[in-house]
């Protein structure tokens, strides 16, 4: 190539490496226990409407909770695991003046995590409490300690996170992520360039070199 046609490239292939170079976009976060709740014959979570305190399960309703690290309640991530009710308490038989309620706890992944290491694997439990009793009183059935903070915002399950409550951190988004398979968004925008960008870009440098090589020969 002549060094016309690779003048005329150079500026084509910076631009293309610095849409290659792009980075990931950066959003606010907050690591929490999420709160959900599903039916015991199986379906999809759904995210709480009341807090654990509040919400009363009926016998044989399953009620999860995950460790995330998510922007807000609509980009909360589910638990993951699709066992139903009756695997979980299949061993938990029923009593008078009791129920039993399916507990799923999911302590999220190592990119949640606060110091980014494994976290403990997730886990069910078979509750067993009152008629009356709350989500959270299940909850402390089954995997205590728990810990709460001053606006009873639920901070730790089995004591896990050790410290922290609703910490902010900031998180990639990276648009050409597959979307999570436990639940969670993938963003659909973001910085990264197109495979149809790329494509273009290339051709344009091969187009240009090829012009100024034609020119040089008609002139020669």
């Amino acid at each position: 190539m002549s060094l016309s046609a690779v003048a005329l490239a150079l500026p084509v292939v910076a631009l293309l490496a610095m849409a290659c170079a792009a980075p990931a976009q950066a959003a606010d976060g907050y690591r929490y226990w999420s709160f959900w709740q599903r039916g015991g014959d199986g379906g999809s979570w759904s995210y709480a409407t009341q807090g654990p305190s509040s919400a009363r399960p009926g016998d044989g309703d399953m009620i999860g909770f995950r460790f995330a690290l998510s922007e807000d309640s609509d980009d909360a991530t589910r638990p993951r695991g699709m066992a139903d009710f009756a695997a979980v308490c299949a061993d938990t038989p029923a009593t008078d003046s009791t129920k039993r309620v399916a507990v799923v706890i999911d302590f999220g992944t190592a990119t949640d995590a606060p110091d980014r290491r494994t976290p403990p694997a997730p886990r069910t439990e078979c509750a067993r409490v009152g008629e009356d009793a709350s989500a959270g009183e299940a909850l402390a059935a089954v995997a205590k300690p728990l810990r709460y903070n001053s606006a009873a915002l639920l901070c730790a399950i089995s004591g896990y996170p050790e410290t922290g409550c609703g910490d902010k951190a900031s998180t990639s988004v990276d648009a050409h992520a597959a979307p999570k398979g436990d639940g969670g968004k993938a963003d659909d925008g973001g910085s990264g360039p197109s495979a149809g960008l790329i494509g273009g870009l290339a051709a344009v440098v091969l187009l240009g070199a090829a012009a100024v090589w034609q020119a040089r020969r008609r002139r020669g």
